[in-house]
């Protein structure tokens, strides 16, 4: 008998670190989600290295870095992705059945499987789940965005049709159909479930949306150095990236972010729940992992959406939950900057399988077992959309640099969590801003694009056109 772990790894998406009942949330409910780190550890400190969709997801497939996987901002898909060796890939060729549903990796082209052995998607055009729809939904139902609310606006409204077709529901139905129809017991699973939530469009299921309307909410953050757009936003896109959301359209959109959350967390309990979830069906032998590609301002310093080096955007859930022979610790926090790189190698050491020479990620499994060890003392965060910006990070502080016209702030995130105060002024944070310039300096310095001779930092270069090479549709790798 094959006594190798299965993996159920759980993508949420645009999901701020900060948006979990264990991280102390005034408002949200999340006891399910939680429940993953109470049995298992709670890293505080997850970022995604390229906070937007495409390069996030990418770096969880191949476990690289983004200036190695060439994605540092999202692309509509008319490439082809020279992939390496791939989380799935990898899996597969050691014996594992392969499965994705759910929102799709967000690659090209969408049907593309990167190692997995089957997915049940959506992605624009190319969905599952609007088939379904258009035959079980009433006539005329108009899709996910059928209520009007679109991709990234910060409107929010409830769900328009009944619940069951939720896209939110659909995926976790889609997850048990796997389980309870489609899995091969004679061998180990590593199953994606992978939902929009809480990516706009802002529209939970009615229960949800008005649970949060009632109660009190917290309002943006807003730092001594932020500054409002002109005229306070109004006339503005309502998918705009800089915003002065207040009154109604303030209260309505956070309350349809966290509902559709408190929403997802209700379902991910059909799916982990002791009676008839995943562990009894795999005897308690499965990994369970919840993550995200990256986080929402959510009008934190007036900002919306993602792309930003900023926590709201950055920093993200991952929770782990194993097995008890793997020795992780319950209830441990790990405060050692992680990332999505590092759940490649993390999951390939669990299952017994060598880790390609090709991911830069690390394994987690040392920092789940509480144990010392040297880990990296920073990560490195990137986005080529505008504005475009680097960040260095350890957790503790923060260096920002902003490449098209050189703006710096350096954030004490110990003492100020929420980037109110950048220290850019302070003669008392000289030094050590001066520390991680050099440390940025050290980074860029054999980029394509310039922003480093060595010796100091270069503004007004433009991002290079990393993207690989095109291949041709025959090619395939993973």
């Amino acid at each position: 008998m094959d006594d190798r772990p299965n993996f159920l790894v759980m993508v949420t998406e645009q999901h701020r670190g900060d948006c979990l009942g264990i991280e102390g949330h005034p408002a949200l409910l999340t006891p399910n989600m939680d429940s993953i780190g109470g049995a298992g550890v709670h890293f505080s400190r997850c970022y995604s290295t390229c906070p937007v969709c495409m390069p996030a997801r990418r770096s969880f497939l191949s476990g690289q870095f983004p200036a190695t996987h060439g994605l540092v901002r999202n692309k509509e898909g008319l490439e082809w992705w020279n992939a390496p060796r791939t989380l799935p890939g990898a899996l597969r060729r050691a014996g594992y059945q392969t499965w994705w549903v759910g929102r799709s990796h967000h690659q090209f082209p969408a049907r593309r499987r990167y190692g997995f052995d089957h997915m049940v998607i959506h992605e624009g055009q190319i969905s599952d789940y609007h088939t379904w729809l258009d035959r079980v939904a009433p006539e005329g139902h108009g899709g996910y965005f059928g209520s009007g609310a679109m991709h990234n606006d910060w409107t929010a409204r409830p769900w328009h049709l009944d619940e069951p077709f939720h896209f939110t529901n659909w995926t976790v139905n889609e997850a048990l159909r796997f389980l309870r129809t489609h899995r091969d017991p004679s061998c180990p699973f590593f199953l994606v479930v992978s939902f929009i939530a809480a990516h706009p469009p802002l529209i939970p299921p009615a229960f949800y949306l008005e649970r949060y309307l009632r109660l009190e909410l917290p309002n943006p953050t807003i730092g001594d150095w932020a500054t409002p757009p002109p005229d306070d936003g109004r006339g503005d896109d309502v998918s705009a990236r800089r915003v002065h959301l207040q009154g109604e359209a303030l209260r309505a959109c956070r309350a349809g972010y966290y509902g559709l959350i408190n929403h997802l967390d209700d379902q991910i309990r059909r799916l982990i729940n002791p009676v008839d979830g995943v562990d009894r069906m795999t005897n308690r032998n499965t990994v369970v992992i919840l993550t995200s590609d990256h986080g929402e301002m959510l009008g934190d310093h007036y900002f919306w959406a993602k792309a930003l080096p900023y926590e709201g955007s950055a920093r993200v859930p991952l929770l782990v939950r194993a097995p008890d022979r793997f020795g992780l610790k319950r209830r441990l926090v790990v405060d050692e900057p992680v990332c999505l790189e590092d759940i490649m190698p993390t999951v390939l050491e669990m299952a017994g399988v060598e880790v390609p020479d090709t991911v830069e990620g690390q394994s987690l499994l040392p920092l789940m077992r509480g144990e010392a060890v040297p880990w990296r003392p920073y990560l490195h965060v990137e986005c080529a959309a505008p504005p475009a910006n680097h960040a260095l990070t350890d957790g503790r502080e923060k260096y920002v640099w902003f490449a098209e016209d050189g703006r710096e702030q350096f954030f004490g995130l110990s003492a100020d969590p929420t980037e109110c105060h950048h220290l850019s002024a302070d003669p008392e944070a000289v030094e050590q801003m001066t520390r991680w310039r050099d440390r940025l300096v050290e980074a860029l310095k054999d980029r394509p694009e310039g922003f480093s001779d060595g010796k100091r930092l270069i503004a007004g270069r433009p991002y290079a056109r990393v993207l690989p090479h095109a291949l041709p549709p025959a090619s395939s790798r993973g």
